[in-house]
């Protein structure tokens, strides 16, 4: 075992009063005769992963600019730590607030505003917010932060790793409606973003980029159906590729590939299917979606996952494949090599570095340890071509795609 392994174990065991503690009771929901109208509650990852392929970093989404590799066991991707406060002003206004700490673009943990918004719902039917509103891209979940709300170590980085907005400053509205033997529910929403990642070569800044989008659900039984779909238009070029096109501008290249690398003023469109069946022990999950990008050097994308576990008393087993594939595009600089070699492997290497090849099958085990806290274990193996450079980061020339993860996690509420 290695060192870092045995130190993060010791860690753990230190924890072992507080999960102990968190056990003796359930702060997430008030007994059947009580009526509170504040309350403060929060949630937390505890969790150790390693990769078994130095030639890139696994990370969990976008929003990280830094993963794991090399066979080292680390706790940056998926440790985090969260506290939210809800008021029930009335009995149809509440107000929700929820700030996180987590892995993020700089490679801080500063704590971060995540929720900040008012609920209006005048009625079973309708429901109005306003403020910084979660982005609603996962089934059974209203956040990607909360591990202890959904079955897996983390959601397959396959499909929900190009996903890094997390929240956005707006307006949603949702109605919904018997149809049928079940309910349809329709939610708009509109705002802009407030976030930024990292990129290669720098840190993309995506926030004031204006998003809006339409969600569908029904409900019928154990059955959920979902179709969604979402724009984004971003405000700012990515730093890398805008200083590639000022080079490639000043020796007179394609105007074609010059202006493909402008990410400024484009829009991205995501489309998504999904659908769930969760009765007794049994919970099987299934999503569709395909990423188009307007911005010409941006490959487009389709990506999807199969999920299921089965509950065996307090221990849910799981498994599950993933995949993400996209699309390279035709451009070319249009320059000679020489005298231009550097420019155009720098041209190609910018085309490459959205590609993504991959299929991700995944083995896990969830085990309930009481009502507060589960403990996960996981292994993914990644098998991906050599051209797939995404989702890894820092992916190195005689990256083969390949790589195992292994992750172990305790995620908890209080």
């Amino acid at each position: 075992m290695s060192g870092e392994f045995i130190m993060h174990s010791q860690r753990w065991m230190t924890l072992l009063p507080l999960l102990i503690a968190l056990c003796g009771g359930n702060a997430w929901a008030a007994g059947p005769d009580e009526v509170s109208t504040f309350s403060v509650r929060g949630f937390g990852t505890l969790g150790v992963a390693r990769s078994s392929s130095d030639q890139a970093e696994f990370a969990r989404d976008f929003s990280q600019p830094g993963g794991i590799k090399g066979g080292q066991w680390s706790g940056r991707i998926d440790s985090l730590l969260g506290v939210q406060a809800n008021w029930r002003a009335t009995p149809e206004l509440e107000l929700v607030g929820q700030l996180v700490s987590r892995y993020r673009y700089d490679e801080s943990r500063v704590p971060q505003v995540e929720w900040a918004f008012a609920k209006w719902e005048p009625d079973a039917r309708v429901a109005l917010r306003a403020g910084r509103i979660g982005a609603d891209f996962m089934m059974l979940a209203d956040s990607r932060l909360v591990g202890y709300s959904y079955l897996t170590v983390r959601p397959p980085t396959d499909f929900f790793g190009p996903l890094f907005f997390f929240h956005f400053d707006g307006v949603d509205a949702s109605l919904t409606w018997p149809l049928g033997g079940g309910l349809l529910r329709g939610k708009l929403f509109a705002g802009a973003t407030s976030e930024k990642t990292s990129m290669a070569g720098g840190i993309w800044d995506t926030s004031d980029a204006p998003v809006r989008g339409l969600v569908f659900d029904y409900l019928e039984g154990p059955w959920q159906w979902r179709a969604s779909t979402a724009t984004v238009k971003f405000p700012h070029d990515i730093e890398f590729a805008r200083q590639l096109a000022i080079a490639l501008r000043a020796d007179n290249a394609d105007s074609a590939a010059v202006a493909a690398l402008s990410v400024a003023g484009t829009t991205t469109r995501y489309h998504s299917l999904g659908v769930t069946y969760d009765d007794g022990p049994l919970q099987v999950q299934a999503m569709l979606n395909a990423i188009r990008h307007e911005a010409g050097y941006l490959q487009n994308s389709r990506a999807g996952y199969l999920l299921a576990g089965y509950r065996l008393g307090t221990v849910t087993p799981y498994a599950g494949v993933s995949w993400w594939k996209s699309q390279g595009k035709s451009l070319a600089t249009g320059l000679s090599d020489p005298p231009f070699g550097d420019l155009n492997r720098r041209f190609d290497f910018a085309l490459a570095s959205s590609g993504a090849d991959q299929v991700t099958y995944t083995l896990g085990a969830r085990w309930s340890l009481c009502g507060n806290t589960a403990i996960k274990l996981q292994w993914d193996a990644i098998r991906g071509s050599a051209a797939s450079r995404l989702p890894v980061l820092r992916s190195q020339p005689d990256w083969n795609g390949r790589t195992d993860v292994i992750s172990a996690v305790v995620d908890f509420i209080f």
